[in-house]
């Protein structure tokens, strides 16, 4: 039986280059889903929602650092994944879609469930068609997004189940750094770049950052889930770092500091802040970007992929960089004890930031959770935080929290207790991927995951920009506010999720410690919190 043979060198190919396979049910992926479920050596994780099961596989590779299949029918089925390819494109994750389709023959001639699947993904992932045996082995993984598009002719079921092959395997992650640097996707060494320490310099980390050697000692501000800098600087302080000079109070005493760099070294992919992404504009200052994969963020002037650094930091640019600094957090703390804003975003960041512990695992929404744990101190040492800054959309957090969680108690599996993930959301992107909860009996479940939305019923993050100002405010509720008044307990309880809520900071302390101390497999946290103070909130810290 062809479809049945093709199907089973298939589902052998995947298994040499994935342990997980996330995988939808059909008609057309029915070889598929026996092949694979025959095989002993690769988990399958089952989702209705092809959405939800592509990010899912993102959240596990994420984890696992190397390819992780999803698997669906022909038609609009694939068509779903294309969201969760996007994000694994620009974050430089390995992900591959497997898809069944119709024999070509069909195509186009208004057979059920068949569109155009040959090149679905455009520049995101190549398509490679596979109708034959022969195509099975010209299928490559050597690019980071794999699109395989399996034509399967009838009869698609076989006469019996396969027997099992393979044996279960435990495998340690790949590597991401290797990956983008000559191994899945080729070599993206840019060479070395000839650095002066001696001038005032200021590292910019954003996603996709590592420990550049030579760099240690550089006052760095850090996105939440760069790497933690020893000389870590506050975002807020990007203010102090765009003037010439400022007055600054440090240690008792006032001194007046050039506090505009000379020059600065962008990391990975820096995102989150806007006084922070300003700096890179900035005529009077050089911009080096260092990165390992294809993209660079901005113009920079100078780029590399390693430093030969000369030289060390000045005292007086480290003295200037920590007060800036704590300026900065200080700044924070405070604006969290003032009453009059209420119980807002920030003040759920803080908690679940202030709550976590080394060998935790963070996963954080876009929009306002990335930013408020930026400004509440991340990232943090021995705690492994994720964030969709590739395209930077709220699509799939729910799913790819899930994803994260079980792949981290896969790699941690000798544990007494199912190793601790949070995923912090706010209310719209939690409600944008709620089916990601949806998990069927007896498939693998996260054993320790809390998902706190902070729900401030509606887009919190256009209070503090342009659409909020009070001269826009007619139109604001309708089109960027979009109250939904939905029931979170009652979305939990039909998703069969634990619930907790919490309405004060107080609170929320109290129910985040109460789950460490005795975790529930899967709990959404309510955070009842405010909106309507978040414009305010931005304009005490820009002061």
């Amino acid at each position: 039986m062809a479809a049945m043979e093709i199907a089973a060198a298939v589902a052998e190919l995947v298994a040499k280059h994935c342990t997980d396979v996330v995988m939808s049910p059909g008609s057309r992926n029915s070889p598929l889903a026996y092949a694979l479920l025959a095989r002993q050596d690769v988990r399958v994780h089952m989702r209705i929602d092809e959405r939800s099961a592509a990010f899912t596989a993102l959240g596990l590779a994420r984890v696992q650092r190397r390819h992780v299949g999803v698997v669906m029918t022909s038609g609009t089925a694939v068509a779903n994944a294309y969201p969760a390819v996007i994000e694994a494109h620009m974050s430089h994750t390995p992900i591959a879609v497997i898809s069944a389709d119709r024999p070509e023959r069909l195509v186009g001639t208004g057979a059920s469930q068949t569109i155009w699947q040959q090149g679905i993904f455009g520049r995101y992932a190549e398509t490679q068609q596979v109708a034959t045996l022969d195509d099975v082995h010209a299928v490559r993984f050597t690019d980071p997004q794999v699109h395989i598009n399996v034509a399967l002719d009838t009869p698609l079921v076989p006469a019996a189940l396969p027997e099992p092959v393979g044996a279960p395997r435990r495998v340690g992650p790949g590597s991401l750094a290797s990956s983008a640097a000559g191994g899945i996707g080729g070599a993206n060494d840019h060479g070395a770049v000839d650095l002066d320490l001696t001038r005032d310099t200021l590292v910019i980390a954003g996603d996709e950052a590592w420990e550049v050697p030579g760099l240690e000692h550089v006052p760095t501000i850090a996105e939440p889930t760069a790497p933690t800098p020893f000389h870590q600087v506050h975002p807020l302080a990007a203010r102090f770092f765009a003037q010439s000079e400022v007055a600054i109070s440090h240690d008792g005493g006032d001194f007046a500091a050039t506090t505009k760099p000379e020059q600065v070294i962008v990391v990975g992919h820096p995102t989150l802040h806007r006084d922070v992404m300003a700096l890179l504009a900035d005529p009077d200052i050089e911009v080096i970007g260092i990165s390992r994969t294809g993209t660079f963020t901005g113009q920079p002037d100078r780029r590399g992929s390693r430093v030969n650094a000369t030289g060390q930091p000045t005292d007086t640019w480290l003295k200037i960089c920590e007060a800036a600094g704590e300026v900065g957090a200080e700044t924070v703390r405070a604006a969290l004890a003032e009453e009059e804003f209420g119980f807002t975003g920030l003040h759920v960041a803080a908690a679940v930031c202030d709550t976590l512990a080394v060998g935790d695992t963070l996963v954080l929404g876009s929009s306002n959770p990335v930013r408020d744990a930026s400004f509440v101190g991340m990232p943090f040492d021995g705690v492994s935080t994720y964030a969709a800054r590739g395209a930077a959309g709220i699509d799939g957090t729910v799913s790819q929290a899930v994803g994260v969680a079980l792949a981290t108690q896969q790699l941690r599996p000798d544990e007494i207790r199912a190793p601790r993930t949070l995923a912090l959301m706010g209310d719209l992107t939690f409600l944008h991927d709620v089916n990601g909860l949806l998990i069927g009996a007896g498939e693998p479940r996260p054993g320790n995951l809390t998902i706190v939305v902070a729900n401030d019923d509606g887009g919190g993050i256009f209070e503090g920009l342009e659409p909020g100002a009070d001269h826009l405010r007619g139109a604001f509720e309708r089109a960027f506010g979009t109250p939904h008044g939905t029931d979170v307990e009652k979305l939990a309880q039909a998703y069969g999720a634990d619930y907790r809520r919490a309405d004060t900071l107080a609170e929320l302390h109290q129910v985040l410690l109460e789950l460490e101390a005795q975790p529930n497999p899967i709990t959404v946290v309510e955070a009842a919190t405010t909106r309507t103070t978040r414009r305010a909130l931005a304009a005490r810290l820009n002061r």
